[in-house]
């Protein structure tokens, strides 16, 4: 299911014992695919709920360029609420999680292996209010940018190779 906010933060406090252990992960997603899946999954079998926190559209575009998203984010979110391994989807505008984390309070910060403590923007706001940081092993190394250049390559080179019409 899709949240705001507000109506997550309801949710959780009415029946804590459906939530909690609570974890929390965030990200574009944008395009998913298996490499996302198989994360999700391991982010799940850590605690008894799975909360994703869905970067926005303009957010995205800060992030990756002007020509991302690809999906918009309710889009992207209905997407992953679908998911078996996904308990809720709250849409984010912030360029990090750290509003996300204060004010749902994870048990656990889920982020993918290629991330380190140090470099992980939301490092200090976990520390600080005592959040336990996983970083899980990324076990299909793709992503949306690689597929999105491979497309477009395969793109290019199709038009390369298409002849010109004749003229009489």
């Amino acid at each position: 299911m899709i949240y705001e906010q507000a109506e997550l933060l309801w949710a959780i406090s009415q029946k804590p014992e459906q939530w909690r252990p609570l974890v929390l992960t965030n990200g574009c997603f944008d395009l998913l695919h298996l490499g996302h899946v198989r994360y999700l999954v391991a982010a799940r079998a850590l605690g008894r709920a799975l909360v994703v926190g869905v970067n926005r559209d303009a957010t995205v575009r800060l992030l990756k360029g002007s020509t991302r998203p690809l999906v918009p984010d309710w889009q992207r979110g209905e997407v992953l609420a679908a998911l078996r391994a996904v308990d809720g989807v709250v849409l984010f505008g912030d360029r990090t999680a750290d509003g996300l984390i204060r004010a749902l309070n994870p048990d656990i910060y889920v982020k993918g292996g290629d991330y380190h403590p140090e470099t992980l923007p939301e490092f200090t706001t976990l520390r600080e209010l005592g959040v336990r940081l996983e970083l899980i092993q990324v076990e299909v190394p793709t992503s949306t940018s690689q597929i999105v250049s491979r497309i477009a390559a395969r793109q290019v080179a199709m038009t390369d190779t298409t002849e010109a019409p004749k003229l009489s």
